[in-house]
């Protein structure tokens, strides 16, 4: 067993400590095989990510073992890191790492970090959201076709205003829409449009699609997540490594490969080649305006409605309805 491996990337040399340690245990891929991947999978991977600040998820031990996340970068880091000042929504801030290239990804893997969670903004404009994220959520009874299905109706719906949305898979049991924005919106401007279109698909598929934050109004429906565009909220990253025993990957796919793909068959070892086949689906990302989705948004609140309920950790916010689990309140009155 090799104690390390150096490796050149980037124009640097970089030493993977322990590579034979087995991280995913369910084939027994390592370290080393977690770097080989990421490797091969750069282009893409930076083309969605580069240049945006990460929420690192560690698991110095495998995928089976102990995790924290980890928000800022540690003063031992190389000076060469790129880091950038993000904060919370309380205001707390923090020296997060910046995706500057393959060496920055590689050197977070060396440090045992199985999740890049990824801020909808670049580091030369924070205050921008440059990306509208549809998180599309399984409720209880909820399959992955459900879930097709729901993604279907969601790009329909967004083809109608115009805007062009790829789709991905989580990693995990759900389905991610993307759309990249022109950079002209904050992040309280991109959660409005996410909160309208997770209405409007609602409204025309009651059965099957809700915009309803608490669970117990959800039913055996689809959960539009709107909230994944609020202000600092980041996402899993596209083409990441999600830290699963099975090593699956939030792989975008094609719409043509919704119909047929399993997500359980997309990891570390089936990706590098699928892409290597296929291409990059997320290859040519023209940016969108979200003007048609504001404009709903606008009308929805002429009409009478109240913004949707924001996540605990968030300040209350104007015209948010009370933030009380609705069986609550309605034993309160």
């Amino acid at each position: 067993m090799s104690s390390s491996v150096e490796i050149e990337v980037d124009g640097r040399s970089l030493t993977v400590s322990n590579p034979d340690k087995v991280y995913f245990s369910k084939r027994g891929e390592t370290k080393l095989d977690l770097v080989r991947y990421y490797q091969a999978v750069a282009e893409p991977l930076l083309g969605v990510i580069g240049n945006r600040p990460l929420l690192l998820e560690r698991y110095p031990d495998g995928a089976s073992g102990k995790s924290w996340f980890q928000k800022r970068v540690p003063k031992s880091a190389p000076d060469w890191l790129h880091t950038v000042e993000v904060s919370t929504p309380n205001g707390t801030t923090s020296d997060a790492l910046v995706a500057h290239d393959l060496a920055h990804i590689l050197w977070a893997v060396n440090q045992g970090c199985l999740g890049f969670h990824v801020w909808p903004n670049h580091v030369d404009d924070l205050r921008i959201a440059d990306e509208l994220r549809v998180d599309l959520d399984p409720s209880p009874g909820i399959g992955f076709d459900d879930l097709r299905e729901a993604a279907v109706l969601t790009r329909e719906l967004c083809a109608e205003l115009g805007i062009d949305a790829r789709v991905k898979t989580s990693g995990s049991r759900g389905l991610h829409l993307y759309v990249a924005l022109e950079p002209r919106w904050d992040g309280y401007q991109v959660r409005a449009a996410a909160v309208a279109l997770a209405r409007e698909l609602e409204r025309r598929h009651p059965d099957r699609i809700t915009a309803h934050w608490w669970k117990e109004e959800r039913g055996s429906r689809v959960f539009v997540d709107y909230n994944q565009n609020a202000p600092h909220k980041t996402v899993f990253g596209a083409w990441c490594v999600r830290p699963k025993v099975g090593a699956q990957v939030s792989t975008p796919i094609s719409w043509d490969d919704l119909e047929t793909v399993a997500p359980e068959e997309l990891t570390i070892a089936t990706v590098p080649a699928r892409l290597a086949e296929r291409g990059d689906p997320w290859a040519d990302r023209p940016p969108q305006t979200i003007e048609p989705l504001l404009e709903m948004s606008e009308r929805d609140m002429a009409a009478g409605l109240m913004d949707a309920p924001w996540p605990p950790q968030y300040p209350k916010m104007p015209n948010e309805p009370p933030r009380v689990q609705p069986s609550r309140a309605k034993k309160a009155d």
